[in-house]
């Protein structure tokens, strides 16, 4: 019968720094992964940029900050877009729902990208596989770099703009025409400046002038004053803004303007009538119609009245008929007896 064999203290002790250094590696690896946890522990998840500015396989994956996975893949085209996907620590599935948004973040300054996740307890958690909804996050240094590059641009338009003459600061840097108004206008505001400080026109005056200063001042107290009366009640003005008798009163008569001018709308009266009934108004039409239709005959001669008016002959014959008669009253008056012979006769 064979005997059996002891393991030497040489054999066992390799044996078990095998395992402690196995141990070691897991555990390393454990560490070096982070939050990430084993394969086991992990679920892939996609999402969909325009633009990956970098991202590549083996970025982390952000949620709020904490790195939780990695990026596996950055290379599947679909359409004009890029499918980006990446595993993902089972813990979260509960944050990364419906309502989360994927955007590219950056690791550093270098231009390292990296896929950040907003959580979102809201939503409904996003299956394996599944799509995140992409987003876009605000101060990225990209955004940065493209709104300078954009400011670069709109101020080499303005430079070229302006050496092209476009515009009032380019006209003026380019029109000498231009440029001589401006130099004229300054001149004109010099000589008017010296013109007020030495005393010319109203201005001067009234910059130099103590008496023309004395008189404005004095105006503005008296204007004060009036304004004070008013104030006061004093003065029609000041009855009528502090009066309450003079302004019921007023009232009353624009009350009444109103009312006239409400029955003159109704109809009542003659002013209403005529303002709104068209017959009456039709009829004195008509009579203004015939009045002009006599005064032009009239004009034109006809008739008594109009030859009266226009024959010279008629009216002098009517006017020496008129002088006999006046004579035979005044011989009739001095001696009646000789017109008037009264016989009485009886049968």
């Amino acid at each position: 019968m064979p005997r059996t064999r002891s393991l030497a203290w040489s054999e066992l002790k390799i044996g078990v720094l095998t395992i402690v250094a196995i141990v070691i590696a897991v555990a390393t690896i454990f560490l070096l992964t982070g939050g990430r946890g084993f394969f086991w522990q992990r679920y892939n998840l996609k999402t969909r940029f325009d633009d990956v500015a970098g991202l590549k396989s083996g970025s982390p994956v952000r949620v709020a900050g904490v790195e939780v996975g990695t990026v596996t893949s950055v290379d599947e085209f679909v359409g004009e877009q890029i499918d980006v996907t990446f595993e993902v620590n089972k813990s979260m599935r509960e944050r990364i729902t419906s309502r989360s948004t994927a955007y590219l973040g950056s690791v550093s300054l270098l231009g390292e990208s990296a896929v950040d996740i907003s959580p979102s307890t809201q939503g409904t958690p996003i299956p394996d596989w599944g799509y995140v909804p992409p987003g876009h996050a605000k101060g990225q240094i990209a955004d940065i770099a493209e709104q300078a590059s954009q400011s670069v641009e709109e101020i080499t338009k303005l430079v070229t703009d302006i050496r092209l003459g476009k515009g009032t600061v380019g006209k003026m840097m380019t029109d000498e025409r231009l440029y001589n108004d401006l130099q004229q206008f300054s001149a004109s505001a010099g000589d008017l400046t010296r013109g007020i400080r030495d005393g010319r026109g109203t201005l001067g005056k009234l910059a130099n002038d103590p008496k023309v200063a004395n008189a404005l001042e004095a105006s503005l107290t008296n204007l004060q004053r009036m304004t004070d009366q008013i104030n006061a009640g004093q003065g029609s003005l000041g009855k009528l803004v502090k009066d309450d008798a003079f302004a019921n009163s007023l009232n009353g008569a624009t009350a009444s303007i109103q009312e006239l001018v409400a029955k003159l709308n109704r109809g009542e009266g003659t002013a209403g009538k005529l303002m709104t009934d068209q017959a009456l108004y039709n009829k004195l039409d008509a009579v203004t119609g015939r009045f002009d239709e006599l005064l032009t005959r009239l004009n034109a001669g006809e008739g008594t009245a109009g030859q009266l008016l226009k024959d010279k002959q008629l009216y002098e014959n009517m006017n020496g008929t008129v002088a006999e008669l006046r004579n035979l009253l005044s011989a009739i008056q001095k001696d009646p007896k000789k017109y008037l012979n009264v016989r009485i006769s009886i049968f």
